[in-house]
């Protein structure tokens, strides 16, 4: 993917749908997208509705950036999502209400509903806590996204990955979505019915092609 005018705005536009649809707040996520030698992502502390497709940072694959920006204190998870997910072209970050009560209760989302299928796994697994914007919490992120397309951040939010910009937004949604589910379903009993891992392996072998389609 090559830097343009159009992945730029790309990115910009995510981040305002993004809080819109209240799976934000503020400017506390970030998003980026693979590009070419590295990765574009959303600039520190701009907010969305005001961010022009300059503001949006180039970060090389060494994690070297231009002087005069500063990226999303989140690059280095971010930098390093798209070297242990080669299938990944855009990250999606953020501190959805839902998502981030159940990272608060270090918690991974079981299979309460095939969806949980759609990260890649039987759960959507919840990694351990480490400050923001450190190395330490990027090699957490590295070893959560290893064999899985999105995860929890313990008392902090989750990460989805997808292909696109457009599907990494649509798995977010859907982490969200589960993740009230779960909490819904924790009011009633700590132990919600869960699926048997042999129909999560059966749904794992048909949903490759589930979900978002793209118009080409």
């Amino acid at each position: 993917m090559r830097d343009t005018l159009e992945i730029r705005q790309s990115i910009i536009d995510a981040c305002i749908e993004m809080n819109a649809s209240g799976l934000n707040q503020g400017t506390s996520g970030n998003i980026s997208v693979r590009c070419e030698n590295g990765m574009l992502i959303t600039p520190s502390g701009v907010a969305y509705d005001q961010m022009k497709p300059e503001d949006i940072v180039f970060v090389s694959n060494d994690g070297e950036y231009g002087q005069d920006q500063v990226p999303s204190s989140e690059w280095r998870f971010h930098l390093v999502s798209y070297k242990v997910r080669p299938d990944a072209n855009a990250v999606v970050h953020n501190h959805a209400i839902n998502a981030a009560t159940v990272a608060i209760l270090n918690r991974p989302i079981p299979a309460i509903h095939y969806m949980v299928a759609v990260a890649g796994g039987h759960d959507i697994p919840c990694v351990d806590y480490a400050t923001y914007g450190t190395q330490a919490l990027s090699d957490l992120v590295a070893g959560g996204l290893k064999d899985r397309a999105a995860i929890l951040l313990r008392h902090h939010g989750m990460i989805a990955t997808g292909d696109s910009l457009a599907k990494a937004m649509w798995l977010a949604i859907e982490v969200e979505a589960l993740a009230k589910m779960y909490l819904n379903l924790l009011q009633i009993t700590d132990q919600p019915p869960c699926l048997p891992d042999k129909e999560i392996d059966i749904v794992l072998g048909k949903i490759q092609n589930y979900g978002l389609r793209e118009k080409s």
